[in-house]
């Protein structure tokens, strides 16, 4: 099956939005093929996963920074978006596509293995796809990256390269995926509601825990990730 891509710019809700209505239904009829959408922010804001508090937030830091409070419908913790921090792929598939799979747990294996090799296209090798139950860990519940979950890529060293988030309904699923282009642990704390030696433990935590790619390899990836999707 093709994939109908998408290439859009716009606001980090308006793209969390346009997201969300594969999988709602909304505006119009819920697709009845692949979907592949790389999107480009134009303003920066942190978007806090479905469950997560909104007192978490320090509403006050982020008006200051400039930085828009989203709230996405796909699980995790907060993450911080910006224009040219991340490589931002979502990707839809509907429900009897080759791809489905009913086992919430293995769905996202295929998305990882895509970027893995998109990523070893691009230079990086070695290269794992998690494939275990949801590991939580410390600041987990408060920050995406920092836990790992089904698809999501990492080095040898178990250091986290690509996010995955995922979404589901009757008709297909939705899986929200971020390669990062740098990472920046403070900045993301800095913008949340915990003391001042929480965010000194939770950055220390969290520093070696993710790693940029890089804009030239997140770009290459990207490319590679577009044209030999399965």
């Amino acid at each position: 099956m093709a994939w109908q891509v998408q290439l859009v710019s716009g606001t980090v809700a308006d793209l969390h939005a346009g997201s969300a209505d594969l999988v709602t239904g909304g505006p119009g009829r819920p697709p009845a093929r692949r979907v592949l959408r790389v999107l480009r922010p134009q303003d920066q804001a942190i978007v806090l996963g479905s469950t997560q508090a909104e007192s978490g937030v320090d509403r006050a830091a982020c008006a200051a920074a400039g930085v828009a409070v989203v709230r996405r419908r796909s699980g995790g913790g907060a993450v911080l978006v910006q224009p040219g921090a991340q490589a931002w792929v979502d990707l839809f598939v509907p429900a009897g596509d080759p791809l489905w799979q009913a086992d919430v747990g293995r769905a996202a294996w295929w998305v990882g293995e895509a970027w893995a090799e998109a990523l070893s296209a691009a230079g990086l090798s070695g290269l794992n796809v998690w494939k275990g139950p949801m590991e939580r860990r410390p600041w987990s519940s408060m920050v995406c990256f920092a836990g790992l979950a089904a698809g999501e890529v990492t080095t040898p060293g178990g250091a986290k390269v690509v996010g995955i988030c995922q979404r589901r309904a009757r008709w297909g699923a939705l899986f929200q995926c971020a390669c990062l282009v740098r990472w920046d642990p403070a900045a993301l704390l800095a913008l949340l509601a915990v003391s001042p030696s929480d965010r000194v433990e939770a950055e220390r935590a969290l520093v070696g825990a993710v790693v940029g790619v890089g804009e030239d390899v997140a770009q290459a990836a990207l490319d590679h990730l577009v044209a030999a999707l399965p």
